[in-house]
C-alpha cells in the first residue's frame, strides 16, 4: 500500500532492502523488496576487502541492505553496493523496513474488517499518518497507546478511526514501564485528613502526556505509594518527580509536611 509502485525507481544513494536471488561469478542478482525490480551487486561492491569466493560473503535468499549506485530505467538496470553501507545505516534501514511492513499488515487487516479497498484505506488513513508522523506505523502505534483521538486529530472519519484503533489495540503490543516511590505526608490540623486527600488529588491532576498514568495507593498513613506508567523510564521518572513535588508543595502550603523517596 505505502510501498513504491512498480513504475517507480529508487534514487541514487538511496538505501534499499533486497533479497539475493541468484549468484554468479561476477556478482549477485537481487530483488529490491520495496520496488519489485531486479538489481545487480557486482563482486567489487560486496566488501572493502578482497572476496575470494562470493558465496562466503552472501547467500541466496538472504536479506541485505544495499546502496543504489546507478539507475538506468531505459535499460532497466540498477547497480548496487553492499560495502558502502555502514552498520548503523543497515540497522536503521531494516528497522524502518520492518515498521513499514507492519503498517501495511495493519492497514490490510483494517481493509478486510471494513470492506474498504487497501487503496482507499491507505488514502484515508495511511497518507494522513505518513504526512503527520513521517512513518505510518508511528501513528498507528501512538493510536494503540493513546486512543482514537490520535486518529481523529489527523482528520480520519470517526467510523474508520474507531475501527482502526480497535485493530491496532488488538495487534500492537505496547511496551510500558512503571516507576514507583513513597510519599510521607502529614498534617496535624483538625481537617488534616481532608487536606492530605486534596494534596494527593492535585498530584494526580497534573498535566501528563496521553498514554501515561498516575496511581496513588494508601500503604498505611502517613505513607502513600505513587506509581507512574509511561512509555520510557525518562518520561515516567519526570512525571513521578512532578507529581510528588506537587503533593509536597500543597501539603506544606496547607500547613503540613511531606517527603518523597523513589523505590
Amino acid at each position: 500500500m505505502s510501498s513504491p509502485g512498480k513504475d517507480e525507481w529508487p534514487e541514487l544513494g538511496e538505501l534499499v532492502v533486497a533479497t539475493v536471488n541468484r549468484i554468479s561469478e561476477y556478482g549477485a542478482y537481487v530483488m529490491l523488496d520495496e520496488y519489485g525490480k531486479e538489481g545487480f551487486l557486482h563482486i567489487s561492491e560486496i566488501s572493502s576487502s578482497w572476496v575470494r569466493n562470493i558465496r562466503d560473503a552472501i547467500r541466496e535468499g538472504e536479506k541485505v541492505v544495499l546502496k543504489v549506485l546507478r539507475v538506468d530505467p531505459e535499460r532497466k538496470h540498477i547497480d548496487l553496493s553492499l560495502r558502502r553501507v555502514t552498520n548503523r545505516e543497515k540497522r536503521d534501514k531494516i528497522l524502518l523496513w520492518k515498521r513499514s511492513k507492519k503498517a501495511e499488515s495493519l492497514l490490510r487487516s483494517a481493509s478486510q474488517r471494513s470492506g474498504m479497498s487497501p487503496e482507499e484505506i491507505y488514502e484515508k488513513a495511511g497518507l494522513p499518518l505518513e504526512k503527520s508522523f513521517g512513518d505510518i506505523y508511528e501513528g498507528l502505534e501512538k493510536a494503540a497507546r493513546e486512543g482514537v483521538e490520535v486518529l481523529l486529530e489527523q482528520g480520519l472519519p470517526k467510523e474508520l478511526a474507531d475501527m482502526l484503533t480497535e485493530v491496532v489495540k488488538e495487534k500492537i503490543k505496547i511496551r510500558v514501564v512503571k516507576v514507583r516511590g513513597t510519599l510521607n505526608i502529614t498534617c496535624t490540623k483538625p481537617n488534616g485528613i481532608l487536606l492530605i486527600k486534596e494534596a494527593l488529588l492535585k498530584a494526580k491532576q497534573i498535566s501528563i502526556p496521553r498514554g501515561t498514568d498516575i496511581k496513588i495507593y494508601v500503604v498505611s498513613p502517613p505513607r502513600y505509594q505513587m506509581e507512574v506508567t509511561a512509555r520510557e523510564y525518562k518520561e515516567a521518572n519526570a512525571i513521578l518527580k512532578k507529581a510528588s513535588e506537587m503533593a509536597i508543595d500543597n501539603i506544606v502550603k496547607f500547613g503540613g509536611q511531606g517527603t518523597f523517596k523513589s523505590d
